[in-house]
C-alpha cells in the first residue's frame, strides 16, 4: 500500500510540475498591474478582485467577484460590518408578527446618486423584476423559500402583484415570508434583496448598468468599466453614512494570475489582491510578503458537479465510485495547504448549530476506497476493455488548476481516463448553468445549511447544474422551512443531506479558508468566515516605510 500511495504521489508531482513550470513561463509574459495615477489630493485604493464581471446587474450576478463590487453600489435593508456581522442600513428599524411571517421594515432617508430618493418601491421594483420569468435570473430561486409566492411568481403562475412585498407607503417595507425566518435579517445583505432605481432601468433598460447610466444608492458610483483592465468606483456623495467612506477611488481589477498579483503586491501597484495560490502560501509566510497574507477558515465549500443529464453519469454507482475515489486529504494536506479541510459532506462542518451528514465510506482507507470504486465501476459496466471517459470542465482560477490534475490522477488508479478543460470562470458557470458539461468543477459560498441544499432541489432551475430530481429530498427540504424549532430543522436537513449524498449528484472536494493579500497600512480589514470586506470600512494608516506602501 505504502509503494502504490507513493508511485501515485510521483505521478502527481509529475503532472503539477510540468503545469507549474509552464505556469511560471506563461506568468513570466503576462504584464504586471499598473496602477494608474490618484487624482491629486484623493485616496484610491487599488483592488484584485479575481475574475472579471460578466455583468453588474444584481438579478443576472452570480460570483462572489461581482458581488464584491456591486456590493459597493448598492446598499440593501441590512449590510455586513468589517467582521461580517450584520446591521441596519436602509432599513432603520423593523417589526416583526407574532406568527413571524410578516416583517415590517421602516426606511431612513437615502438618495440615489442622481438626487432622487431610495423608496420602498425600489425594493418591490427589484424583487418583483428578478421574479420576472422575462429576466430570467438565476438567483431568483434564492427567494423562493423566504417570500411568499415567489416562485409561483417566477414560474408564470401567479403575477408579480401575488408576491409578499409591498410598499404601503415610500418609507415602509412589507414583506410577507412563506416560512418563519428567525435569521431573516442575515439574508437580506444578499443581492436578491437590493434595490434598484426603477426611474433609470425603466428607461434604459438593460442599458441601466452602463457607467454613463449607473445609479446608486452605495457608498461609490460606477465611473468606469474598461474590460481586461478595472471597474473603476467613485465616492458617492449622496450615500447617507458618506463621512464615513475613506478612500475616494477604488479600481477593481481583474486578476486571475497570482504569481503576477504578487510581484504587483510588492510594487505597490495591487493593495489587495483576493487571488492567492494555495500552495505558494507557505512561501509567502517566509517572504517580504508575510505581513499582507490573511487566511482564516470561511463558510464555503468547492465540489464536483455531475450532469445527470450526461448517459455516462446516470448510474448512481458511477458517481460514487468517482466520488470515494478523490483523495481529499492529499489535495488538502499535501497540495493545497492552506487551511483548507477534507470534505466528506456538502455542508461545510463550521456551521453555527448544524453538524452535518458525512458519506458513509468517510472514513474508510483511500485503498479500501478504490477497490470498491473499481467494483462499483465495473457492476456499472466498465472495465479495462470498456474504460470510462469523460471530461473535467473548470474555472481557470488558481486551486481549480493545482487540484484537479489530482483528481484526474485518483480517477486514473480506478480505470476512469479524464480529460481536463480550462475556461474562464464566468464561461464555466455560464455552461453549468446551460448543462453543457459532463463534470463541473464549482464552488459555493452562504452563511446558511438551507442554502446549500436548496441548490439541489428540483426547481432551484440552472444552479442545479446536475439535473438532480428527487421528490424525497425536496420534501425534507420543505419540512426544514416549516419547523418551529432550529433543532427539528437542522434534523430534516440532516436527512435531506444523506439523500443528497447517497444519490451523488455532486462530489465534494475541501472546505474552503479565504486567502488574501492585503497591505499592511490598510486599516479596517476584519478576517471573518464570509470574508465580507466593505469598502467603506477601509482606510489607510499613516504611510509607512516599506515593500508595496500604498500610494495616492
Amino acid at each position: 500500500m505504502i509503494r502504490g500511495s507513493a508511485a501515485r504521489i510521483v505521478r502527481v508531482v509529475a503532472v503539477l510540475s510540468a503545469m507549474t513550470l509552464a505556469a511560471a513561463a506563461l506568468a513570466a509574459c503576462k504584464p504586471q498591474h499598473h496602477r494608474p495615477p490618484c487624482p491629486p489630493g484623493a485616496l484610491c485604493l487599488a483592488y484584485g478582485n479575481g475574475a472579471e464581471p460578466t455583468t453588474l446587474d444584481p438579478a443576472h450576478i452570480d460570483g462572489t467577484w461581482e458581488t464584491t463590487i456591486v456590493s459597493q453600489l448598492l446598499v440593501g435593508l441590512t449590510e455586513r460590518a468589517a467582521d461580517g456581522h450584520v446591521e441596519p442600513a436602509l432599513a432603520r428599524s423593523w417589526e416583526t408578527s407574532a406568527d413571524g411571517l410578516t416583517w415590517t421594515f421602516h426606511l431612513r432617508d437615502a438618495r440615489w446618486s442622481d438626487g432622487e430618493p431610495v423608496t420602498a418601491d425600489d425594493f418591490v421594483y427589484a424583487m418583483h423584476r428578478e421574479l420576472d420569468p422575462k429576466t430570467a435570473s438565476a438567483s431568483a430561486f434564492l427567494l423562493y423559500a423566504i417570500v411568499k409566492n415567489a416562485e409561483a411568481v417566477n414560474s408564470g403562475k401567479l403575477p408579480a402583484s401575488a408576491a409578499g412585498i409591498e410598499a404601503p407607503d415610500a418609507h415602509t417595507l412589507v414583506l410577507h415570508l412563506e416560512h418563519p425566518w428567525p435569521n431573516l435579517a442575515d439574508y437580506l445583505t444578499g443581492r436578491t434583496f437590493w434595490p434598484v432605481p426603477r426611474h433609470v432601468v425603466q428607461r434604459w433598460g438593460d442599458a441601466w448598468t452602463k457607467p454613463e447610466h449607473y445609479v446608486t444608492d452605495g457608498p461609490y458610483t460606477l465611473v468606469a468599466w474598461r474590460l481586461g483592465d478595472a471597474v473603476v468606483l467613485r465616492k458617492s456623495p449622496t450615500y447617507w453614512q458618506a463621512e464615513r467612506v475613506c478612500y475616494d477611488e477604488i479600481d477593481f481589477n481583474p486578476t486571475t494570475d497570482a504569481t503576477t498579483n504578487e510581484r504587483s503586491e510588492r510594487a505597490g501597484d495591487l493593495d489587495v489582491s483576493t487571488t492567492v495560490q494555495s500552495n505558494r502560501v507557505h512561501f509567502l509566510e517566509r517572504s517580504a510578503l508575510a505581513s499582507y497574507l490573511r487566511l482564516a477558515p470561511e463558510y464555503g465549500v468547492t465540489y464536483l458537479s455531475f450532469n445527470l443529464m450526461d448517459r455516462s453519469l446516470k448510474d448512481v454507482r458511477v458517481r460514487q465510485a468517482l466520488s470515494m475515489a478523490i483523495d481529499r486529504d492529499f489535495i488538502t494536506g499535501k497540495l493545497l495547504r492552506a487551511g483548507q479541510r477534507p470534505a466528506y459532506s456538502f455542508v461545510p462542518d463550521n456551521m453555527p448549530g448544524y453538524s452535518p451528514t458525512r458519506t458513509y465510506w468517510a472514513d474508510w482507507s483511500l485503498p479500501r476506497r478504490q477497490v470498491e470504486a473499481r467494483r462499483l465501476l465495473a457492476a456499472a459496466g466498465y472495465g479495462p476493455a470498456h474504460p470510462l471517459k469523460l471530461t473535467i470542465k473548470h474555472r481557470n482560477s488558481s486551486d481549480p488548476t493545482l487540484f484537479l490534475p489530482a483528481v484526474q490522477a485518483d480517477w486514473k488508479a480506478i480505470g476512469v481516463q479524464a480529460e481536463l478543460r480550462q475556461e474562464d470562470v464566468q464561461v464555466a458557470y455560464q455552461d453549468y448553468e446551460n448543462h453543457d458539461f459532463q463534470v463541473g468543477d464549482a464552488g459555493w459560498v452562504a452563511p446558511d445549511p438551507y442554502f446549500y441544499l436548496d441548490l439541489y432541489r428540483s426547481d432551484t432551475g440552472g444552479s442545479n447544474f446536475g439535473g438532480y430530481d428527487n421528490p424525497a429530498f425536496d420534501r425534507e427540504l420543505d419540512s426544514a422551512l416549516a419547523a418551529s424549532d432550529m433543532p427539528t430543522r437542522a434534523a430534516h436537513l440532516r436527512r435531506a443531506e444523506a439523500m443528497l449524498l447517497a444519490d451523488a449528484p455532486i462530489a465534494p472536494i475541501y472546505f474552503i479558508s479565504s486567502r488574501n493579500l492585503v497591505n499592511p497600512v490598510i486599516a479596517g480589514w476584519v478576517d471573518n468566515p464570509i470574508d465580507a470586506h466593505p469598502a467603506r470600512e477601509l482606510c489607510r494608516l499613516p504611510q509607512r516605510a516599506g515593500i508595496g506602501s500604498a500610494t495616492s
